[in-house]
């Protein structure tokens, strides 16, 4: 398992997470909590997203296979719902993410669906076409430990980036995740194409 790691794939899928889960991107809606009064547990939001990723990740095969759809197939629908984010990232406009539920900050909407969306389900899942179980894994983890410090630490984040810094960060992610739909969406397309019997 271990000879499989590469720090590539690692890279790959921690900044496609990274982009999807935008969590300074959702500096501002944690603020909007804290001033009404809503208690945010750091650990408990991460680890709950943790298991929701885990669950859906190796359970979500299973689930495929259920459905006889192929990994690729997969990868292909997957690569447009990261083009989507990507876009919307890039524009400003909120096309499938959402802020969730009123109540239990924590859990909802942080941990489901600000952290582990659907978006990000679907690209963890996708992720399996292209990169090892355990550079995503990685990944993962790592993800989840910056939401950890940027949840835990957040008017102190809040402060040293300030709104312009964040505003950016936020377009370079778009950018970098919108490129990285694409190489899915190509790399992936290929394997179907060729599958495809040919007519003689």
């Amino acid at each position: 398992m271990f000879k499989d790691i590469n720090f590539v794939e690692i890279f790959s899928s921690f900044i496609v997470m990274a982009a999807i889960i935008d969590i300074f991107g959702s500096i501002p809606i944690f603020v909007g909590m804290k001033e009404q009064n809503k208690t945010i547990k750091a650990g408990q939001a991460c680890l709950t997203a943790l298991g929701l990723f885990l669950a859906f990740f190796f359970a979500g095969n299973a689930l495929l296979k259920l459905f006889g759809i192929d990994a690729a197939s997969f990868a292909v629908a997957g690569s447009f719902v990261l083009f989507i984010l990507a876009v919307e990232m890039i524009l400003g406009r909120e096309i499938i993410k959402n802020e969730g539920g009123k109540s239990g900050a924590s859990i909802v909407p942080i941990a489901f669906p600000l952290i582990a969306g659907p978006g990000a389900l679907t690209a963890l899942l996708s992720l399996r076409a292209d990169y090892a179980v355990v550079n995503i894994i990685i990944g993962l983890l790592l993800n989840i430990l910056l939401d950890y410090i940027v949840i835990g630490q957040l008017d102190r984040i809040q402060r040293l980036l300030g709104e312009n810094l964040i505003f950016i960060l936020r377009k370079f992610f778009g950018v970098i995740l919108l490129a990285i739909a694409v190489n899915m969406f190509v790399n992936n397309i290929s394997v179907i194409i060729s599958q495809v019997p040919r007519i003689n």
